[in-house]
């Protein structure tokens, strides 16, 4: 709790992160990655593969762009900065760990920008949702762009807002919950596919609770019925272990990575 108010007073993050509960959400995410820390390892170390599988197909080598760099514990970042001669990490909020850990690095760039393009329509700066990548992204010297675990991350807190208010943000009401989170979905893939960059893609596709007993308690679909195709690796992510939510319940997610991702 202490360490958590540390971290929540310390990370740098723009107003609009803090209010929106963007910077609460990567210390508590944090916190569950230590809890969850031999639960998620097989996972991690999944995307990892993913991700340098995709480092291996590349004959040029300039840039990369991480979307969704977080932590950095999914992302290869040695593996990254020995092949690029640029290496941009995009996220909302920085934590402090991925600040430390590329303080020495002078090719690594941190990037903090609004994935989801949701937070100006949140915050009352715009009408409607305006999602966009980092012009980075679109530069001729970049080669590789990657969604490390984050597209279904990007309707989490928007929905979340939208359908626990009582008003509407611009076209969108409470009711419109899903409808509002397959945009974001969609308008963030779309965003990709415009790009000339190769796409790495990692992301986890739907959510299974569980009792003990292997029975299925609910399932939910977090690309909101958005269907990405086959992938060339799926595993299952053991997100939340018995004993994290509940004693009697764990959350598996079933997860896709696509070393070079076109709709």
């Amino acid at each position: 709790m202490i360490r958590d108010l540390f971290r929540y007073i310390a990370t740098p993050a723009p107003p609009a992160q803090r209010r929106l509960g963007y910077l609460r959400d990567s210390i508590w995410l944090q916190s569950r990655a230590h809890r969850c820390r031999a639960a998620w390892a097989p996972h991690l170390a999944a995307s990892r593969d993913v991700m340098r599988a995709a480092i291996a197909t590349r004959g040029r080598r300039d840039t990369v762009v991480v979307l969704g760099s977080g932590l950095l514990a999914d992302v290869p970042l040695a593996a990254l900065t020995d092949a690029f001669r640029r290496v941009v990490l995009v996220d909302a909020v920085h934590p402090l760990a991925t600040r430390r850990a590329v303080r020495a690095l002078a090719q690594v760039e941190l990037l903090t920008a609004d994935l989801s393009g949701a937070m100006a329509l949140l915050t009352g700066h715009a009408s409607d949702l305006k999602p966009c990548l980092p012009p980075v992204c679109a530069e001729p010297g970049t080669d590789l762009v990657i969604s490390a675990n984050l597209l279904s991350q990007l309707p989490i807190r928007p929905v979340a807002r939208l359908e626990g208010g009582r008003r509407a943000y611009g076209p969108w009401t409470p009711q419109d919950g899903d409808a509002f989170g397959r945009r974001i979905v969609e308008a963030h893939l779309a965003d990709l596919a415009r790009l000339s960059a190769q796409i790495c893609l990692v992301t986890d596709l739907d959510e299974t609770e569980e009792d003990r007993a292997g029975h299925v308690v609910e399932r939910h679909d977090l690309l909101y019925g958005v269907a990405l195709g086959a992938s060339d690796h799926a595993w299952t992510w053991e997100l939340a272990p018995f004993g994290e939510i509940a004693r009697g319940r764990r959350l598996l997610h079933q997860v896709a990575g696509f070393t070079d991702w076109r709709p």
